[in-house]
């Protein structure tokens, strides 16, 4: 047999590593999305409201905050827009989590088995853990970025409409196509540096987290590589994810959700540090974390939700664990 037939008749998984388990992983975070959505949605909601930006430009004078915490958000959206407004943006955002989680992991797996490279023993370094996961998430979400930015507007379009004001997209096609026409290219990537910062951050949480948890269970505890072992690296990861993500997200929501000139510039952010200030010189250091159970209680199940479905369709696919 020669040696293009013999490639020819290994398994997919083999034949294409890497395009596989882009495929694996996206399919996978498109499952955890899904289920979890309506938590990202209550989250984008919470943070948007009580901006001091707003305020001082008069666009929201005199109007009361109108949710109160994560139930009190997900109630207001079912009684006044309806219970299919609580999946308003999921589009999108299982098109961002395609090009986010394959990238993502797909590029952490190649740091640490190819570029940074694991340890004589079969370990991979915590710091090393550190940098794969924070440079993964990253790349990822640059890719990923003009998705989240559509997402988190066309999430805003049933307060829009509640508020009187017209509705800005038909559908996904419709904001792409509209965001390219008033912004350019460029249009497409507002906010991308605050996101890139909160993903670099939010996967420093979860990989990191997951790998170096996932790995310590297995060298020193009787735990062998199963749902259990995974579980409870997820639910870890989750967790952490969420603490260091949650300031950057805040940020990221309001730089993308603000109003812009018609050069594409914000009207109420000059950059993610202007952004930042202004939120803790008008709101406190605390409002850096609003949102913060919705993003921890979206991030846990999700968290287990992937990791637990990206194992096992691995595993049937005949793909090494991660």
């Amino acid at each position: 047999m020669s040696p293009a037939e013999e490639e020819k008749s290994l398994p997919l998984p083999e034949r294409w590593p890497r395009a596989s388990k882009f495929a694996l992983s996206a399919c996978a975070a498109a499952v955890a999305e899904l289920v979890t959505f309506p938590l990202d949605l209550t989250k984008t909601r919470l943070q948007i409201q009580g901006e001091a930006a707003v305020h001082r430009n008069g666009a929201a004078a005199g109007q009361a905050v109108p949710y109160r915490g994560m139930l009190g958000t997900a109630a207001g959206i079912v009684r006044e827009e309806g219970l299919g407004k609580l999946w308003q943006g999921a589009t999108p955002a299982v098109y961002r989590h395609i090009v986010y989680s394959g990238v993502r992991m797909v590029a952490y797996e190649h740091l640490r088995d190819s570029v940074l490279g694991r340890s004589e023993d079969g370990s991979f370094p915590f710091w090393k853990a550190v940098v794969g996961g924070m440079s993964a998430g990253a790349i990822g979400q640059f890719f990923a970025s003009p998705t989240d930015l559509v997402k988190v507007q066309m999430q805003m379009e049933g307060k829009r409409k509640l508020e009187g004001k017209p509705l800005r997209f038909r559908g996904v096609h419709h904001a792409f196509m509209k965001i390219l026409s008033e912004g350019g290219i460029r249009g497409l990537w507002a906010g991308w540096v605050p996101n890139v910062q909160r993903a670099a951050l939010v996967n420093m949480g979860d990989l990191t987290t997951y790998d170096s948890v996932k790995h310590f269970l297995l060298l020193n505890t009787p735990l062998v590589d199963n749902s259990v072992t995974h579980s409870v690296a997820s639910c870890c990861s989750g967790l952490v994810a969420a603490v260091l993500g949650t300031p950057a997200d805040v940020v990221k929501t309001r730089i993308m959700n603000q109003p812009r000139d018609k050069q594409g510039r914000g009207l109420l952010y000059k950059s993610s540090m202007d952004c930042l200030i202004q939120t803790v010189q008008g709101e406190g250091f605390l409002s850096l974390y609003k949102g913060f159970i919705p993003t921890w209680m979206r991030m846990a199940p999700w968290s287990l939700v992937f990791w637990l479905t990206y194992e096992q369709i691995r595993r049937i696919c005949g793909v090494s664990s991660f």
